[in-house]
């Protein structure tokens, strides 16, 4: 590989004390910056005093401009990659330029930081072991709604970026996709002075926002906590009988398959209980 580098940057959601010291030193070591939007990117470079040049490269243009970075990377100039706020690529443009760098033989380095989505999973007190981020959902209500159904089922936490014009029809079609009493939790003004957490259930949660103007302020990391796990280790009286019945005469793999195929039960689950009466 060339020893040029595209350096993908996190940079703050809010609180610019987040800014970490190896990124202010490759955004000031780099020949260019990839922001999405300049005008926002030079406030931020204005406040620490960096004057790299820049270039955008948004959602209408990362395909055209991409050849223009690789150009600059070919003459070993590094590049670094940075959004308007938080990690590129989560739910931002870079991944078309990302891949292409790559596929052109040069370095991409993450520089960790700043991640709403992460910011917000740490501290929300919803289960974190496992979970799925699903960007922003649909801006159209019948969309949204069909979208979030198609999820129900999921027993992942889930998480989406909501914009504040649209928090409240949000969270009313999780009220009706997911149910009223589907624990949830949203997250507001990250790292800024009213960060605020609020949980419970969809139907509360819907019930504070529409009940305070300053929760519908700002900018939304939305959580649904996954469909609770049916215990199918638990097997019902009858099921019970026909199982002890058929050990009784036979085998555990033989018993355990003819059992399912009168109860209905799934074969591992009258497997695991066979096994756990021998």
């Amino acid at each position: 590989m060339s020893e040029a580098v595209l350096y993908v940057v996190a940079t703050p959601i809010g609180n610019l004390e987040d800014m970490t010291p190896r990124a202010l030193r490759i955004l000031e070591s780099v020949a260019l910056i990839a922001a999405e939007d300049t005008r926002h990117s030079g406030r931020l470079l204005s406040h620490f005093n960096i004057k790299t040049p820049m270039i955008a490269v948004h959602d209408h243009n990362e395909r055209q401009q991409q050849q223009k970075i690789i150009e600059k990377l070919q003459q070993g100039k590094d590049i670094a990659l940075i959004s308007d706020a938080g990690t590129p690529l989560i739910s931002d443009p870079g991944f078309v330029l990302v891949r292409e760098v790559r596929s052109a033989g040069f370095r991409v380095v993450p520089l960790p930081g700043c991640c709403a989505l992460i910011a917000a999973l740490c501290a929300a007190g919803v289960p974190s072991d496992r979970f799925a981020f699903e960007g922003f959902p649909p801006a159209k209500s019948q969309q949204r709604v069909n979208f979030y159904t198609a999820l129900a089922a999921e027993n992942r936490t889930l998480m989406f970026y909501e914009s504040p014009h649209r928090i409240i029809d949000s969270l009313k079609d999780i009220v009706t996709a997911f149910g009223a009493e589907r624990p949830v939790a949203i997250a507001r003004e990250l790292t800024k002075t009213f960060e605020t957490f609020i949980n419970g259930t969809a139907e509360e949660v819907l019930a504070q926002v529409e009940a305070d103007p300053n929760q519908r302020k700002g900018e939304f990391v939305l959580m649904v906590e996954g469909a609770p796990q049916q215990d199918d280790s638990l097997l019902d009286p009858r099921s019970s009988e026909v199982l002890d019945i058929l050990l009784e005469e036979l085998s555990v793999k033989q018993a355990s398959a003819l059992a399912a195929k009168i109860t209905g039960i799934k074969k591992k689950v009258m497997y695991q209980a066979a096994l756990d009466r021998k």
